[in-house]
């Protein structure tokens, strides 16, 4: 069955801006990549922040996708699925050669201070991340696997925080070692019993 155009747009678009930035990447180069007429792009979107809105969402989407499946696997306890979730993202980020990092993060820098609509959209896709992080940490906490007194709202915020900023020092350096020192200090000090 034959990719709707839309979709095509998104798929490029998605690709191309989270390597090269949104406004690093023109409509010719994302048309091109999907195999798409220019006259396409203005059919399903309004404007170029008007993609950018439906990319947001188009990155929630195939993100939530990867992680599902593991955060609701419940024959892992609660806090092997949130140890297995960082393992997993650190491996599929080394075999892309650390390049890209996360298209919600990158967006949220580049965008924030450009684009009210997208901030706000940004934001809801931050909040969207934290709060399913609470739930696994609340669910680790009810079984008593992470140290007693953890406010799961409080650390989801900050180990999204954390994790932001540990994808940004991978993306400089090229390398695994922010990621493993994340991993390291959540699993072995901030969450440890």
């Amino acid at each position: 069955m034959k990719r709707d155009q839309r979709t095509a747009i998104l798929e490029a678009g998605a690709q191309r801006i989270n390597l090269q930035g949104f406004h690093n990447t023109g409509l010719k180069d994302i048309l091109e990549t999907a195999g798409v007429p220019r006259g396409s792009f203005y059919f399903y979107f309004k404007s170029k922040e008007d993609f950018g809105l439906a990319l947001i969402d188009h990155f929630m989407r195939v993100l939530g996708d990867r992680t599902r499946p593991l955060l609701e696997d419940e024959s892992l306890s609660p806090l092997g699925r949130l140890r297995l979730l960082f393992e997993r993202a650190r491996l599929r980020y080394q075999s892309e050669d650390f390049a890209g990092g996360c298209p919600i993060g990158n967006l949220t820098q580049e965008m924030s201070d450009l684009s009210p609509a997208m901030r706000e959209r940004l934001q809801q896709a931050l909040a969207g991340m934290t709060a399913r992080w609470a739930a696994l940490l609340r669910q680790a906490a009810d079984k008593g696997e992470i140290a007693p007194g953890i406010d799961p709202d409080l650390m989801a915020g900050f180990l999204l925080d954390a994790w932001e900023g540990a994808l940004m020092r991978m993306k400089v350096e090229r390398s695994a070692k922010p990621l493993e020192r994340f991993e390291q200090i959540l699993f072995s000090g901030l969450l440890a019993r």
